[in-house]
């Protein structure tokens, strides 16, 4: 049985989870360029941890600078099958309260300019995202969250918004009335990039406030945002530590092969760089 590697990718603090053995840091080279910082590699038990600061340590990179594909094919590189996304959101309903979590199970993209694929330069492939988690991973966070006792919510729309700016009053209203569950600006391309990749994701969406829609709360403000978010990253690692220990070693969803038929490409037109630079995603169907 081949070893389990889980991912997390988040916000600072994470890598520090208590119970965490044989910590060092590992720098990944990419042929995108370079991650948001080094990983951080260790032991939960029996299971190999991966941690990424998704903005880098010290919060240096806007949600628009993040190399998301290095972010993503770095995890690949060290043999990660499973990310598990901690992000801080803003709540779009009454019910979802500042301090909740929620498992969202679908996405809406209103981003602008970031680059959401590995393929381009010769290779033109096309990957299923109807649904964009892994239905597997996310129901372990929901048992997990459950079982720490968080009150969490199972399932979701997140919309992703470009940022760095907080929404206007009239946006917020808008996506209100499309329909979403919580509001972010880092779990797209994320998502779309860990499912070329072949890699099982899922979020654990802490709610910070209430973005800037509630008639009866303040408009958001980047201290509410901390001042919640510690309280939740302490929830997120003890769901994190539920979890890994549930998550199993083979994977029977549609993540572990969904490049599979994705390739649309003459395999004699792919060039041999972008055939090397993708080889560890693709090499397996003999691209």
């Amino acid at each position: 049985m081949s070893e389990l590697v889980v991912g997390v990718i988040g916000g600072s603090g994470l890598y520090e989870m208590e119970g965490l053995k044989n910590v060092k840091e590992v720098k990944v080279k990419t042929p995108f360029g370079s991650p948001s910082d080094a990983y951080i590699v260790g032991k939960l038990g029996d299971v190999k941890m991966v941690f990424l600061p998704r903005h880098g340590r010290g919060h240096r990179l806007l949600p628009s600078e993040l190399n998301y594909r290095a972010n993503i094919y770095g995890m690949k590189k060290l043999g990660v099958e499973w990310i598990i996304s901690v992000s801080a959101v803003g709540s779009m309903r009454e019910d979802i309260k500042p301090g909740h979590i929620v498992v969202v199970d679908q996405f809406f993209d209103r981003t602008k300019g970031r680059v959401s694929t590995f393929f381009g330069n010769g290779i033109v492939g096309h990957v299923e995202f109807a649904d964009p988690v892994c239905s597997n991973l996310s129901d372990v966070l929901y048992d997990a969250g459950q079982h720490t006792g968080a009150t969490i919510h199972k399932g979701g729309t997140y919309i992703c918004i470009e940022g760095p700016q907080f929404s206007t009053r009239a946006e917020s209203k808008i996506y209100r009335k499309w329909g979403v569950d919580v509001i972010g600006m880092t779990n797209i391309p994320e998502a779309k990039l860990a499912r070329e990749a072949e890699i099982c994701y899922a979020t654990l969406a802490l709610s910070t406030d209430y973005d800037c829609w509630h008639e009866t709360e303040e408009s958001v403000t980047v201290e509410m945002i901390l001042d919640t978010l510690k309280k939740n990253v302490a929830t997120a690692k003890a769901i994190i530590k539920e979890a890994v220990p549930k998550i199993p070693y083979k994977r029977e969803c549609k993540c572990a092969t969904a490049m599979k038929y994705a390739v649309v490409t003459d395999r004699k037109k792919i060039s041999a760089k972008a055939k090397k630079d993708l080889k560890i995603i693709l090499g397996k169907y003999g691209v």
